[in-house]
């Protein structure tokens, strides 16, 4: 990956195309849900594609449904807490306050071939 020229952020954004879904609460307002697809990540910060802007400044949690599994039959979702520092129509940005993997206690359905 080449570097942005004249960007300053200090840690590396990696592309990835991962479904999430999140949660955003702002004081005196209803929380509300949806669903998206990630486009960059960092370790401090996420953006990712929606339909409805977010309020900045609203706290926000996120589910990424992670494409790799525990033991190759546990799902594995990275969950993040943060606050939106940016929003338009189409994309939100998050400044992420924590993160960590969790995986599930079911294992997913195994792909079955059809005849």
């Amino acid at each position: 990956m080449d570097a942005i020229a004249g960007d300053r952020r200090q840690h590396r954004r990696y592309c990835l195309r991962l479904p999430v879904q999140y949660r955003v609460s702002l004081k005196g307002e209803s929380p509300r849900s949806g669903s998206g697809m990630t486009c960059e990540m960092s370790t401090t910060g996420l953006s990712f594609r929606l339909r409805r802007p977010l309020p900045i400044g609203a706290h926000i949690e996120l589910v990424v449904n992670w494409p790799a599994k525990y033991a190759d039959l546990y799902p594995i979702d990275l969950q993040i807490t943060g606050f939106v520092v940016r929003s338009d129509t189409g994309r939100a940005a998050v400044s992420m306050t924590s993160r960590k993997f969790k995986i599930a206690e079911i294992p997913a359905e195994p792909i079955r071939a059809t005849a």
